[in-house]
């Protein structure tokens, strides 16, 4: 059965920056394509006029692209109401309920810090503003395996799981959809997407800055927290899940749980921990801190189609490059019939899925060089490339959000089972290394991957291709 969709958007830290740089923009975006059309109540504690909101949106608007369509951004203004209260002070919630008016489906969406979840949370249900309504939360999903649970178990008190979407921008990309249409709309991958023929899967999440203002904030995260366990795991399941059987948002979470299920718990030999030189001296950061700014970490994964298969994933900030990639590097043919086409004189064939800053998927394949000598070079195949009219992440997230389609979300069973891959490293690991900026991490992340080939570094923009 269709869900039916939402009649109105509350907007929890309405005033916040999350909404002044993503979320407005996406708002806009929608009015645009025509696929916001609800009002949108606004919540937060400063006592902000309607005119001051308006201000704050459109500010937000010009800062992200400039407005390109008035009578959009009119649209949006007349779309928004304001509500100012402490979030723990029930006539807050008789306000939010009384600026609905008729509107009796509402998503309300927590843009608010993690700690208060479940303030909010509680809230709307004591008020009664849970009844057939949704509720969007921001990632992080708690701290670690316990955290989560607790606020899984909250949520559920007042929201069905069907009705709680788990919001993660990451997965809202064009180019990490693309992994999960190229892999199951091609029949040519089936045959070699399995222990047999790959050798390894390599993903990698870099940024070639450091923390800068969020010192205070990655203090109480960290690079596993904030990336690996959610963003890198998100990718690994797809490209580990069995072929859901159907296109139904269920069936696909369904086995992208089991992929996390089938991770092997991580042990502190498997994870190598970094932080950038100069970090200690950031804003907000402890002076002795040993928080990691960058992960990279052997996982595997125990099921039938990946058994010895090893996936290296690595992310941190402060690294050579800006960007998201994966390589799925394939095993060598099984005779060596040209002297120059098996390892370690040629490098292996492999599948590369490039997620930002441009998207594409290319297949690296040897091909003979002219002349009597059977000799020859690997190229890379182009299949994708960046298209035009791409909808940004929280633009098509929301919009999913309000549709009730939970395809690109997280469901509670997957969230647990991630966080209990990592929940023994999160308490005992080693000491962070240190690692010079605009380098690749420190040496020990060449160690854990040196019996297969080394690190395949992401391509430049201007080089790739």
């Amino acid at each position: 059965m269709k869900a039916s969709h939402s009649d109105a958007l509350v907007l929890f830290g309405v005033t916040g920056d999350l909404a002044h740089k993503m979320i407005f923009p996406a708002l806009y975006a929608m009015v645009k394509r025509g696929t916001l059309k609800v009002p949108v109540i606004g919540v937060a504690l400063p006592k902000w006029s309607l005119a001051r909101l308006h201000k704050r949106v459109t500010e937000s608007i010009e800062r992200s692209g400039g407005v390109d369509n008035q009578r959009a951004l009119h649209d949006l203004l007349s779309l928004l109401k304001y509500v100012s209260g402490d979030y723990d002070d029930p006539n807050t919630f008789t306000a939010i309920k009384s600026a609905l008016g008729s509107a009796r489906r509402p998503a309300h969406y927590l843009a608010i810090p993690p700690s208060l979840f479940e303030m909010v949370i509680k809230g709307l249900g004591a008020a009664n503003l849970a009844a057939h309504a949704r509720v969007i939360v921001e990632k992080p999903f708690g701290r670690d395996l316990a955290s989560a649970r607790e606020l899984n178990r909250v949520a559920r008190t007042v929201f069905p799981e069907d009705s709680i979407f788990r919001i993660d921008h990451f997965l809202g990309k064009e180019a990490i959809m693309n992994i999960l249409y190229f892999r199951f709309a091609n029949s040519f991958l089936e045959p070699i997407w399995n222990r047999n023929y790959v050798a390894s899967v390599q993903v990698t999440l870099s940024e070639n800055f450091g923390v800068g203002t969020r010192g205070s904030f990655y203090e109480t995260a960290g690079c596993l927290r904030d990336v690996v366990e959610n963003h890198l795991f998100q990718v690994v399941a797809l490209l580990a899940m069995e072929p859901p059987s159907d296109r139904d948002f269920g069936a696909v979470q369904t086995e992208k749980a089991k992929v996390f299920r089938a991770m092997r718990p991580l042990k502190r030999d498997d994870l190598v921990r970094g932080q950038y030189a100069g970090y200690r001296e950031e804003q907000g950061v402890a002076r002795n801190s040993d928080v990691e700014t960058f992960c990279a970490m052997r996982l595997f994964i125990d099921s039938w189609r990946w058994e010895g298969v090893p996936w290296y994933l690595r992310s941190g900030k402060y690294l050579a490059e800006t960007a998201t990639e994966v390589v799925v590097e394939l095993k060598p043919p099984p005779q060596r019939l040209f002297a120059d086409s098996a390892p370690p004189t040629a490098p292996a064939n492999y599948l590369r899925f490039r997620v930002s800053p441009d998207s594409a998927i290319a297949i690296a394949a040897r091909v003979k060089l002219a002349g009597k000598e059977f000799v020859g070079g690997q190229r890379e195949l182009y299949l994708s490339e960046e298209q035009a009219g791409e909808e940004a992440p929280y633009e098509r997230l929301l919009g999913d959000a309000l549709a009730g389609d939970g395809a690109l979300f997280t469901r509670e069973e997957a969230v647990e089972a991630a966080w209990a891959v990592v929940d023994r490293v999160l308490k005992r690991h080693h000491k962070a290394r240190p690692y010079r900026r605009r380098s690749w991490g420190p040496k020990e992340a060449d160690a854990i991957i040196a019996s297969d080939g080394g690190w395949h570094d992401p391509i430049p923009k201007e080089t790739s291709g």
